[in-house]
């Protein structure tokens, strides 16, 4: 029983940010409807050990046959959000474009998740979260100084500024359907929302304490006080202390507080602090550091592995990650003080739930059966 009880989400199966927002919605209590491709269904279909894909049921259809578009809108009539990942107008094209939903339900959410949204010139164009970081002005920055600006993975793109948004965008117009009655279009496109991951950045830059010059500034690493060092072990430990009285503490805990360095601020000493930081911790392990700033407030982690990550004693106290069909994941978040969804289920085999969601539609086994045989469903 999550906050999202009772809200119904079809799903179009996609990749990446669409399954992710998705998930969310799954993990808050929404009941998930995925729509497969018929042709990767059925009973030779493995189950999926993917966390994107947990907490869902999954329907096998071909979406390039009317008979199967017209089942899907007969899940959209009885649906409160759908979301789909094509590029812009191929929904139009197969037949479920939001203008054909919104006369059937006109209180349906339809929430389309591209890279570059729904317009403009790069609208019809392929691409990945690389360029829509970079196009964002969110990749710039993020790399050391004198090289080349480095990939953050696809958590900027896909993730953040995609199926995140996604989501709230999703909450967003459920909550003012509340009032109007109706549904509308949420257009959540990820050079959108990673240039909305920047926006601090613009103010900060603003004010001169930001420059667009890469690896030189107080949170891109260019600030000693706020990066990662090597341990004698080969690991290492990242260091946060930002204001005095933390930069205060991580000079007590490497023991340098009274080693006249040159001021924490001073521009012209940081590459003095970097040596000596680095010095520093290249002489214990990464479990001594951790001891040694245990309890602190001097701002100072271990950087752990996805493998070390879940079995680290806040992560354990707080059970941040789960074990869902044998794969240890992390949990689903917020938490709520009344409403928690509990552990999230297991991702489904794809197709499994077709014959069940095609009967709750007051379709018979012999219609069922008949449209297996032409290919209509998985």
């Amino acid at each position: 029983m999550g906050p999202l009880t009772g809200v119904r989400v079809v799903e179009i199966a996609s990749l990446a940010p669409a399954p992710f927002g998705c998930m969310i919605l799954a993990d808050l209590g929404a009941d998930v409807l995925r729509v497969d491709r018929a042709e990767r269904s059925g009973p030779q279909a493995r189950q999926p050990n993917d966390p994107l894909s947990r907490g869902r049921r999954s329907i096998g259809l071909n979406l390039k046959d009317p008979a199967a578009i017209e089942l899907l809108l007969k899940l959209v009539d009885q649906s409160d959000v759908l979301v789909e990942g094509f590029r812009p107008g191929v929904a139009e094209r197969l037949g479920f474009g939001p203008d054909i939903c919104a006369q059937r339900n006109p209180g349906l959410i339809f929430a389309r998740m591209t890279g570059w949204g729904q317009d403009g010139p790069l609208a019809p164009t392929a691409g990945h979260d690389i360029n829509y970081i970079a196009i964002s002005g969110a990749l710039s920055p993020v790399g050391r100084a004198g090289e080349s600006p480095v990939p953050p993975i696809n958590f900027l793109g896909d993730f953040g500024g995609g199926g995140m948004l996604m989501a709230l965008g999703i909450l967003a117009a459920l909550v003012e359907r509340a009032s109007s009655g109706l549904g509308q279009v949420v257009d959540a496109a990820m050079v959108d929302g990673s240039a909305l991951l920047t926006s601090f950045l613009y103010g900060m830059r603003a004010s001169g304490a930001w420059q667009d010059k890469r690896g030189s500034n107080l949170l891109d690493g260019g600030a000693p006080f706020y990066d990662t060092y090597a341990t004698a072990d080969g690991e290492y430990m990242a260091i946060g202390a930002l204001e005095p009285q933390f930069y205060a503490a991580l000079l007590r805990g490497l023991d340098l507080a009274d080693a006249g360095l040159p001021d924490q601020h001073d521009r012209t000493g940081w590459p003095v602090l970097r040596q000596r930081f680095a010095e520093t911790f290249a002489s214990r392990t990464r479990a001594e550091w951790e001891h040694i700033f245990a309890a602190t407030d001097a701002c100072v982690a271990p950087v752990l592995s996805l493998a070390e990550a879940p079995v680290h004693p806040h992560a354990l106290e707080r059970g941040a990650f789960v074990e869902v069909n044998g794969l240890t994941q992390p949990a689903p978040a917020p938490r709520f003080g009344r409403t928690s969804a509990g552990p999230p289920p297991a991702p489904p085999r794809l197709g499994a739930h077709t014959d069940a969601v095609l009967a709750d539609l007051g379709l018979s086994a012999a219609d069922v059966a008949d449209l297996r045989a032409r290919g209509v469903v998985g």
